[in-house]
């Protein structure tokens, strides 16, 4: 009977040191960018790998989750008056009744 115990916690302290070691931590599962532009705003970008269909984004002190769009080239991303193109070219941040500013990462 003692045996059995025993390879019993033997294997359960294995099963669990082999799923602590196989889980993702959750900074290598997202990417921050902080972003400033041309006119003077700054924002931080979140991709986050187990949703990418969306960037979330901090900015003028607001949390705004915007979703991707579709483009030929680069990535696009609207929601709630913003929107964040990113290609080749570089970054362009469209926000509120502001015109289109080029930014630049920090």
């Amino acid at each position: 009977m003692r045996r059995i115990m025993k390879r019993i916690v033997i294997f359960l302290a294995a099963a669990a040191a082999a799923l602590s070691g196989a889980t993702a931590s959750p900074a290598a599962a997202q990417t921050f960018q902080s972003f400033i532009c041309a006119d003077g705003a700054r924002f931080t970008a979140a991709f986050l790998k187990y949703d990418p269909k969306q960037v979330h984004l901090q900015i003028d002190g607001k949390a705004v989750a915007l979703k991707k769009r579709f483009t030929l080239t680069g990535s696009r991303y609207t929601a709630r008056g913003i929107s964040l193109t990113m290609n080749r070219s570089g970054t362009i941040l469209r926000h509120g009744r502001r015109g289109p500013t080029k930014c630049t990462a920090m």
